[in-house]
């Protein structure tokens, strides 16, 4: 044990090392330091923005570079935040990061500027400002990126079981499985094709894509917290649990860990899994020949007659409380943002930006038309939550996911009791 923390104390001191070497080397002819991910896309589409923008402003000249390697971009940003070597942008928040940052005081309030409200509300509708509105009234974020998560199916191996369309209740889910397991048998009577999977760890961040889009699904959006309480506690995530568990139960689900292996989705092992559009080229580039496959909505309960929500698994953007010159900064975001970058931001990296226009902007609509399988996303991008303002959301999906394996996945907890206890466990964090 004593091991095993001095190993975690000697990397993140690496870590504050590595960043505040790369705080010293800033300080030259450059006036701001901007991070993006690490993603290849993404790095791409920001050192063009970055170079475009040095071109016009040689006197406010913006030096890009991605966040540094880390086991996670959030314990990178964690380790900056207490070595006070911070960028002074980052655009890759995790939107329910940004809370316990703005109650640290270490990144700005971006409604200050005297034109944040009308530039965002013309990009963003009020119920989006409202969902990252801090609970101290202000706006310490722009919504920026999202990945709705939907539902990947194999349209081949359904065509070829006689189901002609996805499933998009509990109902139909369950029939489909057991229609395929029926036929998945192998010569010694196992199972080894499943309609579904989902990660098996109890990782907090795994429920982001099963538990959470299912209970957005659900609810029609309803939040987790809600002024410091859980209110995750009812008939819909009663319905989530029972859904997955019965998934697990009557084996349509593997409890195995099978993203270990191959891409298990186009080998056919399993004919579904949620996801997000970041899947689409990945499924182009690798698929054997002949495969087919399409996205759908999230299940629902057999009940919900309108389109059901998702989560968007959003990544905003924000100002560090280091930034140097934080006008210089809010102007190359407007700059960064202006819907012809946002073009370049589509067309690069196969990613939504969060704007209320995507299909009614005839800028975006070449792209759309190319690209009919992101069409899907941007549809259902009019349904989307992100995550609430609150504190300690990370602890409280890890809660959610601890009660989560124990009785969806193994079965040792009614799921009545789990969510119970979840309940609990949670409001003991808002205790003050």
């Amino acid at each position: 044990m004593l091991s095993k923390q001095l190993n975690i104390i000697f990397i993140f001191l690496t870590l504050i090392l590595i960043l505040s070497s790369c705080s010293k080397q800033n300080k030259s002819k450059y006036l701001l330091t901007y991070w993006s991910s690490n993603n290849t896309y993404e790095i791409k589409f920001s050192k063009m923005i970055v170079e475009d923008w040095n071109k016009l402003h040689p006197d406010k000249l913006i030096k890009f570079q991605p966040v540094p390697e880390g086991q996670s971009s959030e314990e990178v940003i964690l380790a900056a935040v207490v070595g006070e070597t911070t960028p002074d942008i980052y655009s890759n928040m995790w939107q329910g990061d940004v809370e316990t940052y703005a109650h640290a005081g270490v990144v700005l309030p971006l409604d200050k500027f005297p034109d944040f409200y009308k530039f965002m509300y013309a990009r963003s509708d009020s119920s989006v400002l409202n969902e990252v509105k801090s609970q101290d009234g202000h706006v310490y974020q722009i919504p920026w990126k999202i990945n709705p998560i939907m539902m990947i199916y194999n349209s081949k191996l359904l065509s070829g079981l006689g189901i002609k369309t996805p499933p998009k209740t509990y109902t139909e889910f369950y029939k489909d499985a057991a229609i395929l397991q029926n036929k998945s048998r192998n010569a010694k009577g196992y199972v080894d094709r499943w309609f579904g999977y989902s990660e098996v760890l109890p990782t907090w961040w795994q429920r982001l894509f099963d538990y959470y889009p299912l209970y957005l699904a659900a609810s029609g959006g309803k939040p987790l917290i809600k002024n410091d309480k859980a209110v995750f506690n009812n008939k819909y995530s009663l319905q989530v649990f029972n859904f997955l568990r019965t998934l697990y139960k009557n084996n349509y689900f593997s409890r195995e860990r099978l993203s270990a292996q191959q891409d298990i989705f186009l080998s056919g092992v399993i004919a579904s899994r949620f996801t997000g559009p970041w899947d689409i080229a990945h499924t182009k580039k690798f698929a054997p020949e002949g495969f087919r496959f399409n996205f759908s909505t999230i299940p629902v309960a057999d009940s919900t007659n309108k389109v059901p929500y998702t989560y968007c698994d959003p990544k905003n953007i924000v100002i560090f409380n280091t930034c140097k010159a934080p006008k210089i900064a809010w102007e190359f975001l407007k700059f960064f943002l202006n819907e012809k970058n946002e073009k370049k931001f589509l067309e690069i990296t196969d990613q939504l930006p969060r704007r209320k226009d995507l299909l009614a902007n005839s800028l975006f609509e070449d792209y759309f038309n190319n690209n009919p399988l992101m069409m899907k996303f941007a549809q259902q991008a009019k349904r989307i939550r992100g995550i609430e303002q609150e504190l300690y959301l990370k602890e409280v999906f890890d809660i959610i996911s601890q009660e989560y394996e124990a009785s969806v996945i193994y079965g040792v907890k009614s799921t009545k009791q789990a969510l119970a206890d979840a309940e609990k466990a949670v409001n003991l964090l808002y205790l003050k």
